[in-house]
């Protein structure tokens, strides 16, 4: 819940007057270990692993709570959010958490273009529902859809522009990235809300995946290393706010990063459908780097795709070896690590994971540590391929005064492969705050309950504990023009210790 703090205006004096891309202005995460994204981005910079926890015989990093939804605060009585997939519900609350984050009022997007774009992969839900012997109702088609969890956002939100819910599997809500984004630069929208979630609800879907040879036997993700032997279930989501760039930069939005392109496609054969193809890996990354006018050599940092399988490990190191690695003609080898082994695999919402992972390294300009990588995989070259696995926190180097340039993989296990590019947003400077600090400035709250309220509150301490170079007055400023509820406080402040 960082606020943003707006006022902010390109920094012409260094000659940088590209506006293109699309800037991520507003975030937010529900993970295993962390509520929001300050707390992901602690967890990361600590390197922590998944408070994995064994399950009927098998590993899974879980969220603590599947049901805590307000569905008041949603307009949803008792009998719909009952019948509502969590999933969907836990959506509903990334994507106002987002746009908060975003400096953005919610019901200011009533009757707008903007889109909702949600990756989504499992319908445990509806397979429990109907397990259960409970009676349909009047809300279970539209409780269980997966069309819904998008649609269910733009509802609420009374948003006119494109609602769709993508399904590639694991890649599924990276492409919802890659997909809003080509909408936004269609024209098609002005803003879109793009997320992913992925709740692990019933013991069948585990045992699929098990059976599959997919999951880890000891509770790791051991990504690029020799004791690679699958992936650990990962629950929770992520969401993010695109604006295009000039636009964001216009309205003075607190630019995390920027897309500067992306692209998607499929293995196309294979010697199955699940079996991942080196050539259809190295033509996405190239795809993506020619539309993002980027040269592959610049990119100094990759979020794997990383399940830490023994056969798609060396595909996926072999690929980027070729177009990123070895085969761009760099000089010191790309930095690449997969958030997998900090929070397990949210298969439908992994690929969000790794770009808000990914987006806060470009925003802070730091590395952090990949887990669980001891010795490399036997079939990965690093060195031959100009690979070097991120194993501890370390500043970004930047070389020539280049900004700083990232890449994110997601793959589906049907072949849907999506790469991202993400660079540093343009410099800015601050304009003099809006709020004067020379007396006490009011910082406002508000919530729909006296519990919400005091959670409100909460939030806040936190993030201004987690960012104390904020100014109280861009606080104030922020807090003012969030949604205004039945019960509010206000609290008086010379400073944010103070407050």
């Amino acid at each position: 819940m960082i606020p943003n703090t707006g006022a902010r205006r390109p920094d012409t004096t260094d000659g940088t007057d590209d506006l293109d891309g699309i800037a991520v202005v507003g975030m937010s995460c529900r993970l295993p270990g962390a509520a929001t994204t300050e707390e992901f981005w602690d967890l990361l910079c600590a390197g922590r692993g998944m408070p994995a926890r064994r399950e009927d015989g098998t590993w899974r990093a879980a969220l603590d709570d599947h049901a805590g939804f307000d569905a008041e605060f949603f307009g949803m009585d008792a009998a719909e959010a009952a019948a509502t997939d969590p999933q969907h519900r836990l959506m509903l609350e990334l994507g106002w958490e987002a746009l908060e984050n975003a400096g953005i009022v919610p019901g200011d997007l009533a009757g707008t273009d903007a889109g909702v774009f949600v990756g989504i992969a499992s319908d445990d839900y509806a397979a429990l529902t109907r397990r259960s012997g409970v009676p349909t109702g009047s809300h279970t088609a539209t409780g269980l859809h997966r069309a819904m969890a998008a649609n269910r956002l733009s509802y609420h939100l009374g948003l006119r522009g494109p609602s769709v819910t993508v399904d590639s599997a694991q890649s599924s809500s990276l492409v919802a990235v890659q997909t809003a984004c080509e909408s936004l630069r269609r024209g098609e929208t002005t803003l879109a809300v793009v997320g992913g979630v992925h709740l692990v609800l019933t013991e069948e879907s585990t045992t699929t995946m098990e059976r599959m040879g997919a999951l880890s036997p000891d509770g790791r993700c051991h990504t690029f290393d020799a004791r690679a032997n699958g992936y650990v279930r990962g629950e929770g989501g992520g969401a993010v706010v695109l604006k295009p760039l000039s636009a964001a930069i216009a309205d003075g939005d607190r630019v995390h990063c920027v897309i500067r392109g992306g692209a998607v496609n499929n293995d196309g054969g294979g010697a199955n459908i699940t079996t991942p193809d080196q050539a259809a890996q190295e033509a996405v990354l190239r795809g993506a780097y020619e539309r993002a006018g980027v040269s592959p050599e610049s990119v100094h940092y990759v979020e794997l795709h990383g399940t830490g399988t023994r056969v798609g490990d060396p595909v996926e190191a072999a690929a980027l070896g070729a177009v990123v690695g070895a085969g761009s003609g760099r000089t010191r080898p790309v930095q690449v690590g997969s958030v997998k082994t900090n929070v397990g695999h949210l298969e439908g919402a992994a690929g969000i994971v790794g770009f808000l992972k990914a987006a806060l390294c470009v925003r802070e300009g730091e590395l952090v540590p990949s887990l669980n990588f001891t010795e490399p995989n036997p079939d990965i070259p690093l060195d031959e391929l100009s690979v070097e696995v991120v194993t501890e926190r370390r500043p970004w180097i930047e070389e020539g005064g280049l900004r700083r340039v990232a890449g994110v993989s997601s793959f589906g296990m049907g072949g849907t492969n999506v790469h991202l590019v993400l660079e540093q947003a343009p410099d800015i400077t601050e304009e003099p705050a809006g709020t004067p600090v020379n007396g006490p400035v009011p910082v406002l709250l508000s919530a729909r309950t006296p519990k919400a309220l005091t959670d409100t509150a909460s939030q806040l301490a936190d993030t201004i504990d987690h960012n104390p170079e904020m100014n109280l007055g861009d606080i104030a400023h922020t807090m003012a023009r969030r949604t205004t509820f039945d019960h509010r406080a206000t609290v008086l402040a010379h400073t944010t210790e103070e407050l």
